[in-house]
Formats: C-alpha cells, structure tokens, sequence
C-alpha cells in the first residue's frame, strides 16, 4: 500500500497540471449534471413492507385524494369576535373555495361542513388535500394557496397554513454554517504557521465536497434523495477532506523541514500518512454503507451520499493535494528559523534520544501528555471509562420519533398553526390516523364492517373521535378517520396505534374484512420502531468489520478491541448530551433548543456510523504513528511517546475542524440537523480527545509489548498491509538538497 501511494503521489506532483486539469474537468461535470438534473430533493419517509406503508399504497390506489398530502387552514376570529357569524362565514367559504383550485388541491373541505371549529367559536380548521405526495409538490403549491386565503384576511380573520405539506423541508446552507470553514482555517494557519499550507488544506477539501455534492444531486433523477441526505454529506465531506489533507500535508512539512527532497518528500508523506488516509477512509465508507443493513431506502441512500464524499475526499487527498504540493514547490519547506522549523528540529533532537541532562529541546504539549498518561495508566483508564459512563447514563432515556411541526422554528408558519391546533383542538389533530378497510362482500356488507370497526376504536382509550365511513366509488374500501387524544409523537399514541392492531384480528375474523392503520403518524411509528430493530444488527455490522480493518492495519488484537470499547464510551456520551438538551431542556436557551421531546428516529444510526467513522480516522492517525515506531525501533514504552509527540498536534488539529464544522450546523433550526451536529460536536471532542489521546495511549502502555501481539496461525493468514513506510524504508534514498528558493514562514 506505501509503496503504491508514493508511486501515486509522486506521479501526481510530476504531472500536477494533468492532476489538477482532470480534477477541473471532474467538477465541471458534475456541475452540469446538476444543471441537467434540477437537484430535487424528496422527504417522504417510504418505509416497503410495513403495514402502514402498504396501507399508504392501497389509499393512493383507491383514494387518490386521500392519499396525497395535506394542508390544515387555521382561520382565527379576533379578540372578543367568532368565526360563527355571517359574514366570518362568508368569508371562510369564499377562502376554501379558492383553496380548492390551488394548484395540485384534489379537495377543500369547509371547517362549518365537518364541524371543526373550536368550542369557544374563535377558530375554524379547514383541510386542503392534495393529489400527489409532499415531495411531488410543486414549489408554488403551498404559496399559491396561501395567497388564495385573502378573503378570509380581508374580512378581519387571521389565517395561517399549516400540516404535512409543511413539513420540514431541508436544511439550507447559510452564513452560520460557514463559521466552522472560518474557523478550520484559523486552526490550520495555528497549526502549520503558514497561510499556503492552510490555503492548500482548505482548497483541496473544498474542492472535494463540490464534486462529492455536484455528483450526488446530479442524480436526482435516478435516487430518491431526502433533502438531509446532502447536508449530512457536506458536514462528513467537509470536515474529512480537511482532516486527510491536515495529515498528509503536515507529513510533508515535517519531512521538509528535515531537509528530505522535495518529490521524494510528497511522495513519502502520500506513501505513510496517506496510507492511513486511505484506511480511515475504508472505515468511513464501511460505516455510512453500514446503513444498508437497516434495508430503509431513503437512510440507504443517506449513507451512499456520504459515502461517495468520503471517497472522493481520499481521492483528493491521494492525488490533487499532491499536484498542489508540487505546484507550491519548496515555499512548503519551513524557513529556517520559523516556528515550524524549530519544532521539526526539536522533534528531530527527540526522536535521536536526546537526554534531558544535555539540555534536549522542549518537549511537545503531546509527548507531555503522554507521559503523565502513562505514568499512571490504571487511574487514567478508570477515570476515563467511569467519566463516559457517568455522562452516558441519560441515554438509557432516549426517546425517538420523526419529527412533525410540533418541534419546527417557533417563528415559522407550520410550528404556529401546529400550536394554534393543539390549543383550540387538541394535540391529535395535529396527526390523524386512518384505519383503512377492505373487503370483497360488497357496498352494504362493508359499509357495515367499517362502521363495526369505527364502533370498536371509539370504545379504545386515548380516543377523541372516530368519523363516519366513508367508501371509495368502487365500494371496495373505505377509510375512518380516527383522531388521538395525544399527539403524533407521544408514546400514548403508539400504544394506540398498537390497539387498533390488536383489535383489527378479531374485527377480521368477524367480518371477513382487512383492517389496516395508516397516515403520518403510523407510518412515523413504523419507521422508528423498524430503526429500533435494526440498531443492534446494524453496529455489529458495521463494528465487525471495522474490528476487521484495524486488525489488518495494525496486526494486533488487543488495539481493534480497545478501539472498538473506547467508541462505544464515546457513543454514548453523545447520546447522553442528546437526551440532558433536547429531551431534559439543560442549556436549551442557550443551544437555541425551542422544543425538548423526541429527536429524530434515524439519529442513534446516523451517529453511530458517523462518530464510528471519525473515531476510526483518529485511531488510524494516531496509533499508526506509535506503531511506525514500534516497527522502526522496538520500544513500546517510547513508541507511544513518539507516536503521541509526532500525531497529538495533528489529532489535536483534526478533532478542533471537526468540532468547527458540526458545531456550526448545530446553530441550525432544522429539527433533524441540529441534534445530529450536537451529537457529532460532542462525539468528536470526548473521542479525539478522552478516548484516543487519553485512553489509548494508557491501555497500550498496560500492554506493553503484549499490545502488538497476533496468534501465530491468525499472522499468516492475515494480508500484510504496510502503511509503516517499512517498503519505503528499503528504497535508496536520495541526498538531502540544500534547500533552495523562497521558504514559507
């Protein structure tokens, strides 16, 4: 592997316009096919197999209008007036009858004509339902029908629209989430001491993440791509295309500033830290791919978007950073004398067994750390593993469920209307379940099965009301309406959902007919308990094969299980910090928190890859340099100083564009987003900085030696991967130029 990638990165620096043409070429294509595409994107949750969503299926068959999405109108009397009067109702039905020709509107119903208006008369609730699915509306639909409400405004009423059709809609990418790209910066000029060096790093990624991008929406037209699916992509390209490029580049540096050759430098540092590069891609891809194993289409396609960034990112780094690298020439080289160069020399004096007594240069911030962590390596792993613990206890409460516009911004149209009918009607209007039914004994016989059924859910707990039948022209269906006492997210509503089930086999066997529970709110109940069952199958997957990796890279045993246990801390934790904000409202003001409940059903499988991925880049960043020295020197003592001197500060680095980048999508009001980045902010830090440079270098030091131990029948069987640079370590090597031509300071 080494001796390819130097291969490959020399190669790239000797024909870097070729590179750097290709790569142009590469993302003008991309952007024309987002062009051709329109990049649309679809959040409809479509769960095969699932009662709900079949019984979906049969309403759009059989009930187009039914089966689309739908809008709710709220019209509100003023202060001390109602809706009841005359001319308020006038009013409202002129409002509805202009709602009904609102582009793409299958029905309007009248609030007076289905006797939904609120006890004190203030507040009326019309229904708008559409003809297709929310992600085939058009973008003028919804304001099309907020304009057609005039009437009603004219009259002296307050109208607000809301329900499915509003639902959230994606997150857009604005000036707060380009904090963290400004702050990755400013932590890439601290640690390199060098504007070209933190250009190069930053240009490579940026690059990466527009092709990565492009390339996902410019197939829209063949993949069904929810509207999280390419921010979750942008948060994972960005912040791993500054974090390969971080390590790859700083290799390069410190290799200058020993005085190495200039091609055989890039290729060097392509050779080693690229090899590492490219394996903590591997676990990246192996853990976003994981999400096929849920066999939910849209979280598939989910984890394919961010896996296509990821390997891009590795692609970038592996090939464009190094044409860059050759492009900037020896500016790279550190100028001697420069902050850069005096701590590649004092790592230098170090890494020659310089003893304190012959006054050795000041040791690095990391190799500090290291000692006093292996000083007392028993402690250090009992106060780390007992602190994630503690931190993880809250996540034995975590709750989940799809987010509806109860939890979207508290200034926004769908979150007031949201309001204003739980208030006058009541939480389950919010979200309504159908029970739809079938049966082949004709228009009477199922007119009077379905009332039995409507008869038999009014008599269920939790239950408000349950509407009158109402059968399809074919008298082969009908569908009751059924509104909860709770709303769509409250457990008392799945329990629900569960009795109507449970009843609907006994309904069958007296009736001869199919019950089935549908809507937004079944199917919303659906998806999370088919994510609950597919949590566990999921991180054995995906751990399993990531244990799998590390012990191909590392040969060892003991450090793919401490990866594995150190992760799990890390994991949990997060989940912790998720349930004390979003669930218990702990600094809810201060995060920007507006509604504390259930987060968003796929955020355990999402966070569990993502952070599993990122845990997986510092693991391979870190503990390939403490193996490097092992291999090179035999001392598993001073291998674990070496390796903690040269990669702490690249860690360090790492885990801070890391944290940039998620904590400034965490500013978003996106109800998916935004507990998401807080969990991968959190993650990142008590990962990077508690597990792998705390507890790793403590467990390694209990080892010892043992650390680094394989069985012997397991050594032969398993490919050797070198990412060591052992290959390249036998290769002549060129003499050390005086280094020539403008320096970077």
């Amino acid at each position: 592997m080494a001796a390819l990638l130097y291969r490959l990165g020399r190669f790239s620096a000797c024909r870097r316009l070729r590179v750097l043409a290709a790569w142009v070429l590469l993302l003008a294509l991309a952007v024309a096919g987002v062009a051709a595409s329109g990049a649309k994107t679809d959040d409809e949750f479509r769960i095969p197999g699932t009662e709900s969503q079949q019984a979906l299926d049969v309403l759009e068959q059989k009930f187009p209008a039914a089966g689309g999405t739908s809008a709710q109108v709220v019209f509100r009397a003023p202060e001390g007036a109602t809706v009841t009067t005359a001319a308020a109702r006038a009013a409202i039905g002129e409002a509805v009858e202009a709602a009904a020709t609102a582009p793409q509107v299958a029905a309007a119903i009248d609030p007076f004509t289905a006797g939904t208006v609120s006890p004190d008369g203030r507040v009326a609730l019309a229904q708008v339902q559409y003809a297709v699915q929310r992600g085939e509306l058009e973008d003028t639909a919804v304001d099309g029908l907020d304009r057609l409400l005039a009437p009603a405004r004219d009259a002296g009423l307050q109208t607000v629209v809301g329900g499915d059709a509003l639902g959230t809609t994606g997150v857009a990418v604005g000036p707060k989430e380009l904090i963290g790209v400004v702050v990755a910066l400013i932590v890439l000029l601290v640690t390199f001491g060098s504007a070209l060096a933190a250009g190069m790093t930053l240009i490579s990624a940026l690059v990466g993440v527009a092709v990565g991008l492009a390339g996902l929406l410019s197939l829209t037209e063949l993949i069904t791509l929810s509207s999280t699916a390419p921010t979750l992509a942008l948060m994972i390209g960005l912040a791993v295309g500054l974090d390969y490029s971080l390590f790859i580049l700083s290799r390069h540096r410190a290799q200058l500033a020993d005085g190495d050759d200039l091609d055989d430098s890039i290729g060097r540092a392509t050779g080693t830290a690229g090899s590492a590069v490219v394996f903590a891609g591997l676990t990246v891809v192996i853990a976003m791919a994981g999400l096929s194993v849920v066999r939910i289409p849209f979280l598939t396609v989910m984890g394919l978007a961010a896996s296509v960034t990821v390997v891009v990112a590795v692609a970038i780094a592996v090939t464009l950073l190094p044409a860059l690298m050759g492009f900037a020439g020896e500016r790279l080289r550190p100028r001697p004398g420069s902050r850069s160069a005096r701590a590649a020399g004092a790592q230098a004096a170090l890494d020659g067994g310089a003893h304190p007594a012959h006054a050795a240069p000041a040791r690095p911030f990391g190799e500090r750390w290291a000692r006093v962590v292996v000083a007392k390596p028993l402690l250090t792993v009992a106060v780390i593993v007992l602190g994630l613990g503690a931190m993880a206890l809250p996540a034995r409460e975590l709750a989940l469920a799809l987010p509806d516009n109860g939890s979207a911004a508290p200034e926004s149209g769908q979150r007031e209307a949201y309001d204003e009918i739980s208030a006058s009607f009541g939480p389950g209007f919010n979200g309504p379940l159908l029970v739809l039914v079938e049966g082949p004994g004709g228009r009477e016989a199922l007119q009077q099965a379905a009332g039995q059924a409507a008869a038999a859910v009014r008599a269920l707990p939790n239950v408000v009301t349950a509407s009158e039948p109402q059968l399809n022209e074919q008298g082969d269906a009908a569908i009751v309406q059924v509104v909860p006492g709770t709303g769509p997210t409250a457990d008392e509503t799945k329990g629900l959902v569960q009795a109507i089930r449970g009843e609907a086999g006994q309904l069958e066997a007296r009736t001869g007919t199919t019950l089935a529970v549908t809507g937004s709110t079944a199917v919303g109940i659906d998806v999370s308990d088919r994510l609950g069952d597919a949590l566990l199958p999921f991180a054995c997957v995906v751990v399993g094969l990531a244990l799998v990796l590390l012990l191909l890279v590392f040969r060892s045993v003991v450090v793919p299980v401490k990866a594995a246990v150190g992760f799990l801390l890390s994991v949990g934790a997060a989940f912790g910090v998720v349930v004390a904000v979003f669930q218990w409202g702990w600094l809810d003001a201060v995060l920007g928190v507006h509604t504390t409940g259930p987060v968003i059903s796929f955020l355990p499988i999402i966070v569990i890859a993502v952070l599993f991925g990122l845990a997986m880049d510092y693991e391979v960043f870190l503990v390939s340099r403490i193996r490097e020295d092992f291999v090179h020197r035999g001392d598993a003592h001073d291998a674990i100083l070496s390796g903690s001197r040269h990669a702490a500060r690249v860690v360090t680095a790492a885990a801070l564009i890391m944290f940039s980048v998620f904590a400034s999508f965490a500013t978003s009001e996106d109800s998916t987003i935004k507990p998401m980045a807080i969990a991968l902010a959190f993650g990142v830090l008590a990962d990077a900085f508690l597990v792998r440079m705390t507890l790793v270098p403590a467990v390694l030091a209990l080892f010892g030696r043992t650390a680094w131990w394989i069985p012997r029948w397991l050594d032969r069987v398993v490919p050797r991967v070198d990412i060591e640079g052992e290959s390249l370590a036998r290769q002549p090597q060129p003499a050390a130029p005086v280094p020539a031509g403008r320096s970077a300071s």
